[in-house]
């Protein structure tokens, strides 16, 4: 197996790479690109954008040399990337250097190496026989929720597609990763009544309310940590629960008319979610009335700001063993952080998680990816293509 990278590729990554995507911004300058080399091999995408056209999803299908356009395997990824503020980085984030073996650039491993080892590979993909379609599936806002995944794997499922498997090349070091946790954000907005804080009768307290739901969600936590259910496969291996952020108050001297919860969940794909969101919900509702004693336009509301669910792919599916055959390394491991494999499992559509990079580089000042894992990803993308091309 080659140790580094070609040309093409690396050039590839490096142009994808100076589109700044960080999630703020929009991604149809990188798509435009996409789209270009997609025209330049005859194939011409479906895009689905977001509300106001800012940024949009790529759908591209390379069908099967009789036509067929459904079946095949999907070659997932995001095109944004999370922002370099504050970071201090020793190379221009968006300038891709090579060092010591690596390559430097935010994306780098998270995971436009990915994307453009897909991209190069495009007019050998164009060129090939294939025996079933290969899809290409790019999304936006990946990570700020999984958010344009939603309307992109829609998609997918409104045309029949139907694939008989899909690879997330999120960073794995080439390992199939089979399984994560759900991913689950909320927010509780808190709204009392404001008052001078010599006069804490006459007020109504949001912060001192919140206070009682962030209790209660860390009580969930510690009934998650000890009673599960478990899963040994995770570092984690059980459902975390965490309240990760508040805002409230206005004045030292102030009772606070208004106070915001933020707290998360991640879940196992054996827990209902949906009966441990009715737990908060109850719990909300629990603290709304209390306050309404005080004051009848008190309020508790709790929104859903991000959700993507879990993935739990059998050991023994087919795009297991597809995966291992063109060259992922086997693994019974699953991963902490969450992908848009969830999205597509939930649709039906079999799917593991692999790609180049260690996901511990992702997100961090001077993220970086080590070329040789550009190669692996080359070989396997050239394996991919071999073993869904027709040998008539």
């Amino acid at each position: 197996m080659p140790d580094a990278p070609t040309d093409a590729t690396i050039a590839e990554i490096a142009t994808l790479i100076g589109f700044d995507t960080t999630s703020r911004e929009s991604n149809l300058p990188l798509i435009d690109h996409v789209v270009e080399r997609l025209a330049a091999v005859g194939v011409e995408p479906v895009l689905v954008p977001n509300a106001d056209g800012t940024k949009t999803n790529l759908l591209a299908t390379f069908p099967a040399a009789d036509g067929t356009v459904t079946g095949g395997v999907v070659l997932s990824a995001h095109t944004d990337v999370v922002p370099v503020d504050g970071q201090a980085w020793s190379s221009e984030p968006f300038a891709p250097e090579v060092r010591d073996g690596r390559l430097y650039a935010r994306g780098s491993a998270d995971m436009k190496s990915f994307l453009g080892v897909v991209v190069a590979k495009l007019p050998q993909i164009a060129q090939a026989t294939l025996a079933e379609p290969i899809h290409l599936a790019f999304s936006y806002d990946e990570e700020v929720g999984c958010v344009g995944a939603i309307g992109l794997v829609d998609e997918i499922v409104r045309r029949g597609m139907e694939p008989r498997g899909c690879v997330v090349g999120e960073p794995t070091s080439m390992r199939i990763v089979r399984g994560h946790k759900s991913m689950n954000v909320f927010r509780v907005d808190v709204r009392g009544l404001a008052a001078h804080s010599s006069l804490t009768p006459q007020g109504v307290n949001a912060i001192a309310h919140a206070a009682e739901l962030v209790r209660f969600v860390h009580g969930v936590a510690d009934e998650m940590r000890l009673e599960g259910p478990f899963d040994d496969a995770y570092v984690v291996p059980f459902t975390t629960v965490s309240v990760n952020r508040i805002d409230g108050g206005i004045a030292i001297n102030t009772i606070p008319a208004e106070c915001t919860v933020h707290f998360e969940f991640r879940a196992l794909t054996t827990v209902d979610h949906e009966a441990l969101v009715q737990r908060f919900r109850a719990e909300c509702r629990r603290i709304e009335a209390a306050m309404r004693e005080q004051h009848p336009g008190a309020s508790v509301e709790l929104t859903t700001t991000a959700a993507a669910p879990g993935v739990d792919t059998p050991a023994d599916a087919e795009i297991v063993a597809m995966a291992a055959s063109w060259g992922a390394e086997p693994s019974d491991a699953k991963v902490t952080y969450g992908t848009e494999a969830g999205l597509f499992a939930q649709a039906g559509i079999p799917t593991v998680v692999c790609g180049p990079g260690d996901i511990a580089q992702a997100h961090a000042a001077d993220e970086f990816i080590e070329l040789d894992q550009i190669a692996r990803c080359e070989s396997f993308v050239d394996r991919l293509i071999a073993d869904l091309s027709t040998t008539a």
